[in-house]
């Protein structure tokens, strides 16, 4: 992979889809850099000292994680590098407010949005095509009033919800989750739905 490549995919993966690190009270200078994050920090060496403190550590870390990656990880992020180039600047803002509210959940409400999106990806492709197209083609305000619903659960509702999917087994969860989203789509039930369903491709 080429730096001007490379550069790219830090400035991704770093912009505004990360928490912001604290800024220190002063930089790191370019010669206490590793080999490995001069080499792929390469781009910004010339104006390295003049970047703020808080950009430069966005960055180390970007680079840390880049080399924890596995080639699979890799090739992800190279993805969502195209989609993120592909979008127009209103699609971005929108992205980063998803972003930040995710951020803002309970990590335990984090952590079930989580197992939803590994459950649609594990769908064969056309199934998950086929949802999402179910998805886009719902009237706004039906949309609006699915992501308001599980927004308006009590904590009470939302804890028998949990325990009713830890007393299942793996293919019972599989089969409800399916149920859920089919009745999400169908507008003769969603006036009693206590769920949102998760939002393929949004």
């Amino acid at each position: 992979m080429n730096h001007k490549r490379l550069w790219l995919l830090i400035v991704l993966l770093l912009s505004g889809m990360v928490p912001v690190a604290v800024a220190q009270e002063a930089g790191t200078a370019w010669d206490r850099l590793s080999a490995e994050e001069q080499k792929l920090l390469q781009p910004f060496a010339e104006r390295w000292d003049q970047l703020p403190p808080e950009r430069q550590d966005r960055l180390k870390k970007g680079v840390k994680r880049w080399a924890g990656m596995t080639p699979e990880q890799r090739r992800q992020a190279k993805q969502r590098l195209q989609r993120w180039k592909a979008m127009s600047p209103e699609q971005r803002q929108r992205a980063r407010a998803r972003y930040e509210r995710f951020r803002r959940l309970p990590p335990e409400e984090q952590e079930r949005l989580r197992r939803t999106r590994r459950w649609f990806q594990s769908l064969p492709p056309e199934r998950r095509q086929e949802l999402r197209q179910r998805w886009r083609n719902l009237p706004p305000g039906q949309r609006r009033a699915l992501r308001e619903r599980l927004q308006n659960m009590t904590p009470e509702q939302r804890r028998e919800v949990r325990e009713r999917r830890r007393n299942m087994t793996p293919e019972q969860r599989r089969a409800w989750r399916e149920r859920r989203y089919q009745r999400s789509l169908d507008p003769q039930d969603n006036a009693g739905s206590q769920n949102t369903p998760y939002q393929p491709g949004k």
